[in-house]
């Protein structure tokens, strides 16, 4: 049984900006993408822009961005948003694992078949990496499954 629940507390300013995948379940519209961003902000009609962007294959492959947006549909569980890249189809983006400084989180949806590792800086501590991976595995998800996303070193 998946455990779904998601953080009690989410203040929406504090989680926009750039965060970096570190890690996640591979799924047809990431596929071979690497050094892979999403990035958030927020529109004045309490909406959230979100730009997903990586490269093709490899660091210095073809760059790559898709353009979608977020809402949280209920004020009571601000974990649990909503995220669109494709017309009215929304699926789930809860924030399962955040930290109080907002430098990392962990993401999953409503079904065990997606999961994310994000940092706000494109390499993660190991020992945060491998306390994730246990929160995630404590909550039902198969971590072997897991890919290490390649990122480029910031500049």
């Amino acid at each position: 049984m998946l455990d779904k629940t998601t953080v009690s507390n989410l203040n929406l300013e504090k989680y926009m900006g750039t965060w970096y995948e570190i890690a996640r379940f591979q799924h047809s519209f990431e596929k071979d993408l690497v050094g892979v961003t999403a990035t958030y902000k927020l529109r004045e009609d309490g909406k959230i822009d979100v730009i997903n962007a990586g490269y093709k294959n490899t660091l210095d492959g073809e760059y790559k961005q898709a353009k979608g947006k977020a809402k949280i549909p209920d004020k009571i569980e601000p974990g649990k948003l909503k995220v669109s890249f494709f017309l009215f189809f929304y699926a789930e983006y809860n924030v399962l694992e955040l930290d109080e400084n907002y430098q990392y989180a962990l993401i999953g949806s409503s079904t065990p078949d997606y999961l994310w590792i994000l940092s706000r800086t494109p390499q993660m501590k190991d020992s945060t990496y491998n306390m994730l991976v246990e929160e995630a595995n404590t909550r039902g998800y198969d971590t072997s499954k897991l890919f290490k996303v390649p990122q480029k070193l910031k500049d």
